[in-house]
């Protein structure tokens, strides 16, 4: 299996993740000139922003290491043009979480990060 289709299973395990948390989900790969956010939830009066990270190894600081502040500022530059285009929910509290598949982890439990990081 390649890389980019280890991600997309990523992404689909961390979807069906969130759901059974009950979050809603609104978007799934949303991207503009910013950058790309993996997905876009709802749980209650809250926009959740999610990246999805998945690592073979821990060799260089894992799954969840790997959102660097500039991937951070990239996402949240994006969360900010969602926003724009979509001002129904401009009146909802927003956060960023980060769901990582570390090497060696059960698959179907990710670590999950609420409010990963902010503005």
């Amino acid at each position: 299996m390649d890389r980019q289709q280890r991600g997309k299973d990523a992404e689909q395990q961390a979807e069906q993740y969130l759901c059974q948390q009950k979050l809603k989900l609104l978007e799934r790969n949303y991207h503009c000139r910013f950058g790309e956010i993996d997905l876009i939830m709802q749980t209650r009066d809250t926009l959740v922003f999610v990246e999805v990270r998945f690592r073979r190894s821990a060799h260089f600081g894992g799954a969840a290491a790997s959102v660097t502040p500039s991937k951070q500022r990239k996402i949240i530059k994006t969360a900010q043009h969602f926003l724009s285009t979509h001002p129904q929910h401009n009146n909802k509290n927003c956060r960023f979480d980060v769901i990582a598949f570390e090497y060696g982890a059960a698959q179907e439990q990710p670590l999950w990060y609420k409010d990963a990081f902010r503005i």
